[in-house]
C-alpha cells in the first residue's frame, strides 16, 4: 500500500478512535475495518497477520466490555430495566441537547428508573453513579483494546 493509502487507513483508525470516546461513530467498526482493508490491498502473511492480532484484540475488548460492567451492575444490584430506560433517555439526550445530551440523557434516566425502586433520592443516586461508572468502564475496556490494535497496525505500517 502506497503512503497516502496509509494515511487513509490512518485517519480512519483515529476516527473509530474518536467514535468510542464519543459515541456517534461506529468505533471499533471503522477500526476493524480499516486494518482489514489495509490487510487486503498490503497482502502477504505479515499483513494478515497483523489483521489477525488486530481482529482478535477487538474481540477480546468487546466481550470483556460488555462482561465486566455487567457483572460490577449485577453485584451492585442495577436492574437491566434501569440501564435500558437510561439507554433511551440518552438517545433523547442525543438529540435534544448537542454534545453532551446522551450523557446527560443516560444518568436521568438510570435516576429516574431508580428513584421509584428505592424511593430515596440517596439510593438511586448511588444507583445511578455505580451505572455511570459501569458505562465508562466500558468505554475503557474499548478503547484500551482499539489502542492496542491500533499500535499493532502502527507497528506494522510502519515497519513495512
Amino acid at each position: 500500500m502506497n503512503a497516502w493509502g496509509e494515511v487513509l487507513v490512518g485517519l480512519v483508525i483515529l476516527i473509530g478512535l474518536v467514535g468510542i470516546v464519543v459515541p456517534i461513530l461506529p468505533g471499533t467498526i471503522a477500526i476493524f475495518a480499516a486494518i482489514a482493508v489495509w490487510a487486503f490491498v498490503t497482502g502477504g502473511s505479515a499483513a494478515w497477520t497483523v489483521f489477525a492480532v488486530t481482529a482478535v484484540l477487538l474481540v477480546a475488548s468487546g466481550v470483556v466490555k460488555y462482561t465486566w460492567p455487567g457483572r460490577k451492575l449485577k453485584d451492585a444490584g442495577i436492574p437491566s430495566r434501569s440501564l435500558i430506560v437510561g439507554g433511551l433517555l440518552g438517545i433523547v439526550g442525543f438529540f435534544v441537547i448537542p454534545i453532551v445530551g446522551l450523557f446527560v440523557g443516560f444518568v436521568l434516566g438510570v435516576y429516574l428508573a431508580e428513584l421509584p425502586r428505592h424511593r430515596r433520592h440517596s439510593e438511586a443516586w448511588r444507583s445511578t453513579v455505580h451505572a455511570t461508572k459501569a458505562a465508562g468502564l466500558s468505554i475503557l475496556v474499548e478503547l484500551f483494546g482499539a489502542l492496542l490494535a491500533s499500535g499493532v497496525w502502527l507497528g506494522a505500517a510502519v515497519l513495512t
